[in-house]
Formats: C-alpha cells, sequence, structure tokens
C-alpha cells in the first residue's frame, strides 16, 4: 500500500477511535467514577493490552536510556493532556472544552513553522479553517454562558501538549516499531497519570462491576491503544499538520455517537459542521496526493 494512503486510513482511523470517547467515559462518570480514575483504568488497562501484543510479537521490551528519556516525554505531554482537559470539566461544558481543544491543529502548524520551517501552503491553511470553523459548528451549547478565564488555560494547555506531542513523534529519531514505540508512550502517560492522582489525593477506586470494566476496556482499546498506534502511524507517513488536520472527524464521531447511540437532535447547524470538517479532510488529501512533499524521517517501522 502507498505510503501516504496509508498514513491517510491511519489518520481516519485513530480520529475515528478517538471519537468514541463518551461511549466509555460518560457512564463512568454516571457511576460515580472520578476523572482521575476513568484516565487511570484507561490508560493502565491500554498499557497492559499493549504488552500483550508486543509480547506475542516476539519482541522484547528492552529500550536504550536514551530512548527511554525521549518516550517519556512523549508519554508526558499525552498522560497531562488528559489531565488537563479532564480538569477543563470543573470550569465548563465539557462541550465547549472539547471544541476550544482542537485548535491543537493550529498550534501544530504554528510550531512546525516557527522551529522546523515548515512551508504552509494555502491548501492546509484553507483545510484547517475549514476544520475548526466546522467544529465551531459541532459544539452544542447554551448562549450567553461565560466562559472560565480558568477552564480556558486548561484546556488550551491540553491542545498545546498534544500539539508538541504530534510534532516530536515526528522528530524523535527512535528506531523502533510502532507497537513497542506506543506501548511506552502508554506506560509513560499511565506513570504521569498516577503522579497526578498521587498530587492531588485522588484515591484508586476498585471497579465493582462487571458494567464498568467493560466500559473502561473500551477506553483502553478504541479511544487509547488503536487511536494512538493509528495516529502514530500516520505521523510517520504524512507528517504532524497534516495527521493533525485529520483528527477533527474526532468530534464528528462523537456527533454520531450522541445523535444514534444517546438520542441528541440531529440540527442543521452540525450538518453543516460535519460538511465542513468532510470538506477539510478531502482538500488535505487531496492535496497531499497530488503534490510530492519532503518526507521526515522518524522512528523506524
Amino acid at each position: 500500500m502507498n505510503a501516504k494512503v496509508k498514513g491517510f486510513i491511519a489518520g481516519i482511523l485513530a480520529a475515528v477511535f478517538y471519537g468514541t470517547n463518551p461511549l466509555g467515559a460518560l457512564p463512568l462518570y454516571a457511576h460515580g467514577i472520578t476523572s482521575g480514575n476513568v484516565l487511570f483504568y484507561r490508560y493502565g488497562l491500554a498499557t497492559f493490552m499493549f504488552a500483550i501484543w508486543v509480547a506475542f510479537s516476539g519482541e522484547t521490551f528492552k529500550i536504550k536510556r536514551g530512548h527511554a528519556i525521549k518516550l517519556s516525554v512523549l508519554g508526558s505531554f499525552v498522560g497531562i493532556s488528559s489531565v488537563l482537559l479532564f480538569l477543563s470539566f470543573y470550569y465548563m461544558n465539557a462541550g465547549v472544552a472539547s471544541t476550544i481543544l482542537f485548535s491543537y491543529p493550529i498550534m501544530t502548524a504554528v510550531l512546525m513553522v516557527v522551529f522546523y520551517h515548515e512551508h504552509i501552503k494555502w491548501a492546509t491553511a484553507l483545510s484547517i479553517l475549514l476544520a475548526v470553523s466546522g467544529i465551531g459548528l459541532l459544539y452544542r451549547g447554551d448562549g450567553g454562558t461565560t466562559l472560565s478565564a480558568m477552564g480556558i488555560l486548561l484546556v488550551l494547555g491540553s491542545s498545546l501538549l498534544y500539539a508538541l506531542y504530534i510534532v516530536y513523534v515526528n522528530q524523535f529519531k527512535i528506531e523502533m516499531s510502532p507497537i513497542k514505540y506506543t506501548l511506552w508512550i502508554t506506560l509513560f502517560a499511565w506513570i504521569s497519570i498516577v503522579g497526578y492522582m498521587i498530587f492531588v489525593g485522588d484515591p484508586i477506586v476498585m471497579l465493582d462491576e462487571t458494567e464498568e470494566w467493560l466500559y473502561a476496556l473500551q477506553l483502553a482499546l478504541f479511544p487509547t491503544l488503536l487511536s494512538l498506534y493509528c495516529i502514530n502511524i500516520s505521523i510517520r507517513s504524512i507528517g504532524s499538520t497534516t495527521s493533525s488536520i485529520l483528527g477533527a472527524l474526532e468530534p464528528v464521531t462523537a456527533v454520531v455517537i450522541s445523535t444514534f447511540v444517546f438520542g441528541e437532535a440531529f440540527t442543521l447547524r452540525l450538518a453543516i459542521g460535519i460538511v465542513m470538517i468532510l470538506s477539510s479532510v478531502l482538500l488535505i488529501i487531496l492535496k497531499k496526493l497530488s503534490y510530492p512533499e519532503i518526507s521526515i524521517h522518524i522512528f523506524g517501522a
């Protein structure tokens, strides 16, 4: 399969998988599970799943000290980004926070231009504009609500850390398979979440019901294990900026789930937002497949 086509498929799958977050997270919150514990089980179970995957693939778990330092940085970006996003929910509606979060394609593009002198073409800029505008239309909020400054700072911090993750996955030169690579990132993300729980005094709560474990497994498998694995494949194949734009499909998936699973209304505004996002994705795919670009080396397959 062509590397770019593989990258686009992986990026789209990563976004769709990540968009399934509400399927597991919302029921666990309804059961009284704290956000720290939701993240604890989400990343802990994902790490266990990745370890089994690596073991069955016949690979060794051993990594070099220099690689461990780089992977710990990337894992911390992922873990703390998740923590900051969940903290922002205490200050603003989750829909608003999730909408602001998707400023990360802009941050990714700016970081690539400032630090790595990547040239942003008109098609990329237009794709980002369409994606961000479309995501804004997907927000189902109540008018007249004043946004919390602390909430905005928290979610922008989350967005920045995720943008840094996308950029530096593409820049850290680590010769390692994507499976093993993502295992260590997930492990370090889990460790950073445990550190947060210790710092704020959020005790670990055992999941008592089979239903709760199923929700936790769903969170570990789809929006964590499969999403992280696919986004790493995508970044390797088509670059940081393009992969981040494909992430605009994440809230589209969330809207579809909200409509068909949770019975929320589907409006004309949502339809327009989805069309704008799909247009942005189609534009960036056509642009990438039509014009050859300089490839950027990252970790080996």
